[in-house]
């Protein structure tokens, strides 16, 4: 679809779906936003929906400042996917044992591993920068810094809430990998203490929210939050391609006879920072929520845990800043899918999907959540679609 403009108060609020099928909340949230006097743009991708802090589904560009809370506190969450030489002919008719063997290999929910992770000892993982990015651990902010150990046994983990690990195939019988994760707790810490720091600042005070608290250039502030920020965001990728390093060694030995052979994988942030020039003009663009879509660029768009997802390709349109969703988005709330649906109803929405089918993992059913084609519908002019891919196993935690 062509875009919709809903005038906002300094830049227009450009969306990807129709206002009217926004909920107030989030569209409140939207219009503050348009009120910063740093702001130089505003997108909204069809997954939108409510967020804590900012809205979810939202690309901010803005000069020479940043919103720490329009980032999320799971600071580089995102996705990574490789497609793989097997195919559904490969596949046991009983895919519990792969799953439990995943679990084995992959700590989820608050699980850590026993002892850090070795890079080195890990086929396929990019190990070179390890230690280079631990170094800068002790440049980390002080109230962070006893949490070292915490971050080394979170390494390599996947997490609970929407977090999940699949195997998956795609229209031709191709077998993929994914899986969805972030910067784990020392993401979390470092995103609560700058949050807090932004607050308290004198130009942020007469903001109409207080969660839209900024960082501008060339303070000390907005330099020790860029240099945590960046850190955090080499964390979620880290992570990511340690669980994938993790994941295909299960795949390799679960297949041995297959001799598996592995794709490039492709990577995407949806909760980061990015510095661009857009018009000869350099701006900070914060998605939350939403993948980089420049044109050729590839990245992942799933949907829930019993429906289908896509690899996209960007097409690089500006009026987005090269953005696209990064999901299907909820369309009711965790608390609201738990009092609506039961165990018996995810049993149903995840049928012919090996997953947890229990009350912990209610409020991830695919009811509580957008019909995926339709958000892909609605961004034809920001990407096209490379693969749909369908979970025959999805692990969470």
């Amino acid at each position: 679809m062509v875009y919709v403009e809903v005038p906002g108060d300094k830049v227009p609020i450009r969306m990807w779906t129709d206002p009217a099928t926004v909920e107030d909340q989030a569209m409140r949230q939207l219009r503050n936003v348009s009120t910063l006097p740093w702001i130089s743009g505003l997108a909204v991708m069809p997954d939108v929906h409510y967020g804590k802090g900012a809205t979810v589904g939202s690309v901010i560009a803005m000069r020479g400042a940043v919103c720490p809370a329009a980032v999320g506190v799971d600071i580089g969450c995102g996705m990574s996917a490789v497609r793989t030489s097997l195919t559904a002919r490969d596949l046991p008719d009983d895919l519990s044992r792969l799953r439990s063997r995943i679990e084995q290999a992959i700590p989820v929910g608050r699980g850590m591993h026993a002892e850090p992770l070795d890079p080195g000892r890990l086929h396929g993982f990019p190990a070179a920068d390890w230690e280079r990015f631990w170094a800068g651990f002790d440049g980390l902010a002080e109230a962070v810094r006893f949490r070292r150990e915490r971050a080394l046994a979170q390494m390599g983990t996947l997490g609970s809430g929407n977090h999940f690990i699949e195997f998956c195939l795609d229209e031709t019988d191709s077998v993929w990998l994914m899986l969805h994760s972030g910067s784990r707790n020392i993401g979390k810490e470092l995103a609560d203490h700058h949050i807090g720091v932004a607050q308290g600042l004198p130009h942020n005070q007469g903001l109409v929210d207080r969660d839209l608290a900024v960082f501008i250039a060339d303070t000390p502030q907005m330099a020790a939050y860029r240099q945590d920020l960046f850190w955090a965001q080499e964390y979620a990728r880290l992570n990511r391609a340690l669980m994938m390093a993790l994941f295909t060694d299960v795949v390799s030995r679960e297949f041995r006879r297959a001799k598996v052979v592995f794709d490039e994988p492709i990577s995407c942030h949806h909760n980061y920072v990015a510095e661009e020039t857009y018009d000869g003009v350099d701006l900070l663009v914060t998605r939350k929520g939403a993948i980089r879509a420049g044109a050729g660029d590839l990245g992942i768009i799933p949907g829930s845990m019993g429906t289908g997802s896509y690899v996209v390709r960007g097409l690089g349109n500006p009026a987005s800043f090269n953005s696209a969703s990064h999901g299907a988005g909820r369309r009711m709330s965790r608390n609201a899918a738990k009092r609506r649906y039961s165990t018996r109803d995810l049993e149903e929405q995840t049928q012919g999907v090996e997953c947890r089918k229990d009350s912990g993992v209610v409020d991830e059913i695919p009811g509580a959540y957008k019909k995926i084609e339709k958000v892909i519908e609605q961004q034809r002019d920001l990407v096209e679609v490379v693969a749909k891919l369908k979970q025959v196993v999805c692990v969470k935690g």
